[in-house]
């Protein structure tokens, strides 16, 4: 629904990609907050799943900074890994506008689970 998509795979994370469209505006005329806060969960999540193939995941925490509006154009989320261990994972995720200004930082918390019966 909200047109998420992989832009890059990288070592350490994944980056997605998503049109700000005026049907994800909020009540001012800008993207809100729900919108990016999950461009910013579904980097994170996506680059897990890449990352760890096999094993399911659910947020556990979600931490959100954000810095500026956006009404329009492409965002571009990077998520990274910060620490992997057996069962948890925490990772930042950036998104930037079209002109590489920050709009959001969120810094987040993952449970892996074994897969489909856990």
């Amino acid at each position: 629904m909200l047109g998420i998509r992989v832009a890059e795979v990288h070592d350490d994370g994944l980056s997605v990609e998503m049109d700000v469209r005026p049907e994800l505006y909020n009540f001012y005329g800008v993207l809100h907050g729900g919108a990016s806060a999950s461009l910013l969960d579904a980097a994170m999540g996506i680059a897990i799943t890449h990352h760890f193939p096999g094993k399911q995941t659910a947020t556990v925490e979600l931490k959100i900074n954000y810095m500026r509006p956006v009404s329009e154009g492409k965002l571009t989320a990077r998520a990274r890994f910060i620490k992997t261990g057996k069962t948890l994972i925490v990772g930042e995720a950036m998104a930037y506008r079209e002109d590489g200004k920050e709009i959001a930082r969120a810094l987040m918390t993952y449970i892996l689970l074994a897969g489909p019966e856990a």
